[in-house]
């Protein structure tokens, strides 16, 4: 789903951050652009296998090309993509990593920097609570990034992506992207946007 316009005047782009939520069946991915403590939303949305008549390897192919082709059409200078997790299915835990592995690749092969988030760190960078639901998530996003989710949680997963790597990046007063590791910035971030809240 594109976005022509997330906020007023022009999308900043010094910075654009691809993020990528990556899933056997339905791979959701986001787009920001960002300018110091400033970001808007360029695209979002899902790749979905769901239908795919294809096996496992057609599958995982699909996924290449297309994070390719995003990574080619919109230019990002980093990915951030969700770092694999454990469970006790180990069939699913492989296929997961296939897919992980192929949106990594895609962003290798063009010379794209790749940063990894547990799930955890990514619900407690944008809601303030590792534990929040993908509902939560998205809603919060909705608010920070001022636009309408519409339903869409595997492409809000990977917009997720994208704008915690923003808040662990961005320094007050700069261009986004410097070595304040592991720093969120939201009080900066609030400042500097304080429209951005909803009131009750």
């Amino acid at each position: 789903m594109r976005i022509s316009q997330a906020m007023e005047g022009k999308i900043p782009d010094d910075r654009v951050i691809l993020g990528i939520d990556p899933g056997t069946n339905v791979t959701g991915y986001g787009i920001i652009g960002c300018s110091g403590n400033k970001m808007a939303l360029m695209t979002y949305g899902i790749i979905d296998m769901t239908k795919s008549k294809g096996d496992h390897p057609d599958k995982l192919k699909k996924i290449f090309e297309r994070v390719l082709s995003l990574i080619d059409e919109f230019h990002p200078d980093e990915v951030s993509l969700e770092a694999p997790f454990y469970g006790k299915n180990i069939q699913s835990m492989l296929k997961l990593g296939r897919a992980q592995g192929v949106a990594m690749a895609a962003a290798l092969y063009r010379n794209i920097p790749i940063v990894e988030y547990a799930p955890k760190k990514v619900k407690m960078s944008i809601t303030g609570n590792g534990n929040a639901s993908k509902e939560q998530v998205s809603r919060m996003l909705e608010t920070l990034l001022n636009f309408k989710a519409e339903g869409l949680l595997d492409a809000t997963d990977g917009l997720a992506l994208a704008v915690c790597h923003f808040f662990q990046n961005a320094k007050p007063g700069s261009k986004a992207g410097g070595s304040s590791k592991g720093q969120s910035n939201w009080k900066s971030f609030i400042s500097e946007n304080p429209n951005r809240l909803k009131k009750n």
